[in-house]
């Protein structure tokens, strides 16, 4: 069984409040992005066994039994008692580019598992399973735009028919993605860190009820000024693309991908 789990982006991201658990309540819009993908394969074997490998060098530089997709068949295999897989997977998609492709890759293995095994689960479990290995793994057993809030496992249904991900040729507004992996390093701790939690006075829903026109100055990422700051390049990518037409330019997660949006395919390409 072969899949090509995609990345996403963060459309607008306000860091609400800390929690008690240490984690952070916050509301964005998780929007999947099909221009870049890894490769999953996963057969039943005698033993279970994960290889990792990418035509990026130094990919991967961790323990592949330490992966979010060894991770994902454990969790399996002691909620359901499936059998052992071996896992190959290659890694295209940006690595700590804040465009959730390890996310990717577990919820992938989680919904392959569930069919290989014929378990029946529904989504409303298999999304239970994914918050248990990382708080936006939950949406990609969705796949679609969706409200994410809480750390960002709670989603409801949040069409964006006008804009194309890479499946709708067809919408208005056209979406992509710079990736920024390999040339800059944010660390996500870090990132919440250096930010101060607060409740905007324009919420996310209502920002993003007005034109696209005006996203530029409502729909904000907390994450970016922080990391524009630390990362100048980030901030010029971003201006490249208002220059070369872009509607709407920002920063992806804590960074440091950006991703635009034009009426238009835009000329600037990944930087990897």
């Amino acid at each position: 069984m072969i899949s090509h789990p995609n990345v996403k982006i963060n459309l607008g991201l306000n860091v609400l409040r800390k929690r008690p658990d240490g984690f952070h309540d916050l509301e964005t819009v998780f929007v999947p992005y099909f221009g870049l993908s890894d490769v999953l394969e996963i057969v039943p074997s005698d033993g279970f066994s994960i290889d990792i490998f990418s035509k990026t060098p130094g990919i991967p530089d961790w323990n592949p039994m330490s992966d979010l997709c060894a991770k994902a068949w454990r969790l399996m295999a002691e909620r359901y008692g499936i059998g052992p897989v071996r896992i190959s997977l290659e890694k295209r998609n940006p690595v700590g580019a804040g465009l959730g492709g390890g996310s990717s890759d577990a919820a992938f293995t989680l919904r392959m598992l569930n069919e290989l095994f014929s378990l029946g689960l529904s989504v409303a479990e298999l999304c239970s399973l994914a918050s248990e290995l990382g708080s936006d793994c939950a949406f990609f057993i969705h796949n679609r735009p969706m409200f994410g809030e809480g750390r960002g496992e709670i989603l409801s249904d949040y069409p964006l028919d006008f804009l194309d991900c890479g499946h709708n040729p067809e919408a208005k507004w056209k979406m992509g993605v710079v990736a920024l992996d390999g040339k800059l390093s944010v660390s996500t701790a870090k990132a919440y860190g250096s930010i101060t939690p607060h409740v905007p006075s324009i919420r996310l829903r209502d920002a993003l009820r007005g034109s696209i026109e005006g996203w530029k100055e409502s729909v904000v990422n907390d994450f970016q000024k922080t990391v524009v700051e630390e990362h100048p390049l980030v901030g010029e990518i971003i201006r490249q693309c208002y220059s070369q037409g872009a509607v709407y330019a920002a920063m992806s997660g804590s960074g440091p991908s950006v991703f635009w949006i034009a009426d238009r395919p835009l000329l600037i390409q990944s930087i990897r």
